[in-house]
């Protein structure tokens, strides 16, 4: 029996285990410090090839950990990488010596390594290389012990491969692009000019459909709503009645000054009867005549306010508010605001822009408008103005307020809500992309 045929129980028990690893750690382990049983080695270097073709040493026979940067890992990575991309390099297994090395890596191999080395690639079916052994003694490699080990070694790239299946597809990618330089190439600057295309800043951010030109309706004085005479979202005239405010009190008032304005000037005419004969009676005059006007013009407040209980639209327009069982009998303080009078006609946007997420942006930059009732369609408008104070929004959100006004031929309805996307300057996009982390890494590093 010859010894190869000898060792086919080691070959198949190496190749039982092969298949019973429960990982590339163990399988790596395997192949460094198991395969001595089939053919005599004084060392082996197992190398695991990463996503980026890139060898890993991984094992060497006899260290309890190869990880660390010793001079002999590193040496040993410089020549599997020199291997690697060395042309006569392939597939199959190939003798080496201290003369098959550059010069400035011969040094190393007389203090590390005996006289004669093998190269042994761990190659798939299918051509596809997933990791390097390099074993090394001093006797020469005969040619059947090489066909042993190529048996051997390709059970082993079968099962590393297999422990492979579930990476990304983007290494296998990777390898293909590797071995394609000029596509790899061309790829690399498409990216490089894609990163550098200038592309325009934008944000996103809760909008609502509103009227340019609104006027406030607010209450004229303190009192009570007393009716509406407009219905809400009603067409309304100039001069036109829009809301009455309560008159009982003033109207009371009215007749008590009324009454006291009466008692007033009877007492300065009695007075003044008086005075012809009198010289007192004509002191208390001037006094009694002082209080006259004093009532006259406390009447006359009370009627300019019994003027104002009627509030009259300014011009034409649309009279907006809700609804009016919420305002009847409600009391109202002067100014407070009840509804709004506004030009259907002339439509804005009103953007709340969150701080975290504000952009340089300039009047005149454009809009795309996407309403909860069409979010298919997109209205266009034009920034007509920012704002430099943030303010809470109506979500309770420290945010700018920014306004823009509709594109002719766009309509809409007052009060309708969605998203407005603003757009700002242009800039590369690969600042596009890296603006937010960078931000938060300079709020992090705090530089």
């Amino acid at each position: 029996m010859s010894e190869a045929t000898a060792n086919w129980p080691i070959l198949l028990g190496l190749q039982q285990r092969a298949l019973a690893a429960a990982d590339e750690a163990e399988l790596a382990f395997l192949i460094g410090n198991e395969t001595w049983h089939l053919l005599p080695y004084k060392q082996a270097a197992v190398f695991l090839i990463d996503s980026f073709g890139r060898p890993q040493l991984k094992v060497v026979s006899g260290l309890v950990s190869a990880l660390e940067d010793t001079p002999f890992t590193l040496w040993a990575a410089r020549v599997c990488s020199m291997l690697l991309n060395d042309p006569a390099s392939n597939a199959e297994a190939r003798r080496l010596t201290a003369l098959s090395l550059p010069i400035e890596l011969r040094e190393g191999w007389g203090e590390w390594w005996p006289e004669n080395a093998l190269y042994q690639p761990l190659t798939t079916p299918a051509g596809k290389p997933v990791g390097v052994v390099i074993y090394v003694r001093d006797e020469a490699w005969r040619d059947d012990e090489l066909e042993l080990l190529k048996l051997l070694h390709g059970h082993y790239a079968y099962c590393l491969n297999t422990f492979r299946k579930n990476r990304p597809l983007l290494a296998d990618l990777w390898h293909k692009l590797k071995a394609q330089p000029k596509r790899l190439k061309m790829i690399a600057i498409g990216i490089a000019a894609a990163l550098l295309m200038p592309v325009p800043l934008s944000v996103i951010a809760p909008a609502e459909i509103i009227a340019l030109k609104a006027e406030m309706v607010s209450a004229p004085t303190e009192g009570v709503v007393k009716t509406f005479h407009v219905q809400p979202n009603q067409p309304v005239k100039q001069g036109q009645v829009l809301f009455s405010l309560d008159d009982t009190t003033l109207r009371n008032r009215r007749d008590i000054a009324t009454q006291a304005l009466a008692v007033a000037r009877s007492d300065a005419l009695a007075v003044g009867q008086k005075s012809f004969d009198n010289l007192q009676s004509k002191s208390e005059l001037a006094g009694l005549l002082g209080k006259v006007r004093e009532k006259e013009s406390e009447l006359a407040y009370i009627d300019e306010l019994l003027g104002r209980i009627d509030v009259q639209a300014s011009h034409d327009g649309v009279f907006i508010y809700g609804d009016p069982n919420d305002w009847i009998g409600k009391p109202v303080t002067t100014g407070e605001r009840i509804a709004q009078l506004v030009q259907p006609d002339d439509l804005g946007v009103l953007v709340w822009v969150p701080v975290g997420d504000a952009i340089t942006l300039e009047a005149g930059a454009s809009m795309r408008v996407y309403l909860q009732v069409s979010p298919l369609n997109a209205l266009s408008a034009t920034l007509i103005e920012t704002s430099y104070l943030a303010t809470l929004s109506p979500e309770s959100v420290a945010s700018y307020r920014i306004r823009g006004k509709l594109s002719e031929g766009e309509s809409a309805h007052i009060g309708l809500r969605g998203v407005a996307k603003v757009y700002g300057s242009w800039r590369p996009f690969i600042y596009w992309v890296m603006r937010r982390p960078l931000g938060a890494l300079r709020q992090w590093i705090g530089l």
